[in-house]
Parts: C-alpha cells; structure tokens; sequence
C-alpha cells in the first residue's frame, strides 16, 4: 500500500462529479422522484457497508495487508470509491434503459448485463491499479488467468451491485 498519488484524488473527483451530474439528471426524469431519492439513500448505505465488509475481509489478499488502523482506514476509503462506482453503474443502466427505477423491471438478461459489467470494469481497474502501483497482491490473492487480476475483487463487482440493488429495492418499496 502506498501514499496516495495525483490519480488517486482525480479519478474519485471526476467519478464522485459524474455521480452527482447523472444524479440530478436521472432526477428531474423521474417519475417517481420522492421513490428514487429514497432508492439512491438506500444504495449508497448498503453500498458503504458491504463493500466496507468485503475490503475487510479480502485485506490479507493484498501486499502488506494487516489488521491495522491504516489499513482499516485504507479499506474504508476504498469502499466509499466503491459506493461511487456501485451509484455510477447504476445510473449508467438507468440512462440506458431510459428508467430511473429500472431495477423494478429485472429481468435475467438485465442481470447478466450487470454482471458482465461489473465483472469487466472490475477487471480493468484492477489491471490499471497494478500497473501503476497503488497496490500488489499476496500470494494468498487467488488470480483470474490471461488477464491477473484478483478474483476476490472481481467477484466484489459481480455479486454486491446486483446484491445492493435487489436489497435495496426491497427496503424501498417495502415502506412504501
């Protein structure tokens, strides 16, 4: 683990810009505003605390990685880039399916989208995180061939939106 780099504060700072721009966007072409407002507060919660566990758990995957209040801090952060990502995708299909609520409409093509995606954008910031060194794998990290990047955060990718998204859903029109 390393000091934190230029790319480390834009990239978040661009993404945490989009999130907020497709935000108010997916806002205003809401049907159902005062649902999706409540949605979106849904998904960031389940977002932070799930990939908080999931860090966590996969910290001794990593190089160096300990039990530490650094790391523990370190695993937070990611987590909250996480939630960032967990909103962006989720945005991203819903300008797609030109729904802001699209989860109400899951079908099992719909999930395997979202799986190949997270799967694959997974994979490429792995690739792009250790190729310029913000972090390196344990040899405990078990590793996709062909492309080396870890499978314990690939799997992160495939599993928890689909996960959040469904939970979240749940929670949300449960109350309703």
């Amino acid at each position: 683990m390393q000091y934190l780099s230029f790319s480390d504060f834009v990239f978040p700072v661009i993404a945490i810009s989009l999130t907020l721009f497709f935000y108010f966007f997916l806002l205003h072409r809401a049907t159902q505003s005062k649902i999706f407002k409540q949605y979106v507060l849904t998904v960031i919660l389940l977002a932070l605390l799930f990939n908080l566990a999931w860090e966590i758990l996969q910290i001794t995957l990593y190089e160096g990685g300990t039990y530490s209040g650094s790391h523990i801090f370190f695993c937070a952060l990611a987590s909250v880039a996480d939630a960032v990502m967990v909103l962006l995708i989720y945005f991203g299909f819903a300008i797609l399916y030109k729904n802001a609520l699209w989860v109400q409409n899951l079908s099992l093509s719909r999930i395997i989208f979202l799986i190949l995606t997270g799967g694959l954008g997974a994979v490429v910031a792995e690739i792009w995180y250790l190729s310029i060194g913000s972090w390196s794998y344990a040899d405990a990290m078990p590793v996709i061939p062909i492309v080396n990047a870890g499978l314990s955060p690939v799997l992160q990718f495939i599993i928890l939106p689909i996960l959040i998204y469904i939970l979240s859903f749940k929670i949300v029109f449960k109350s309703i």
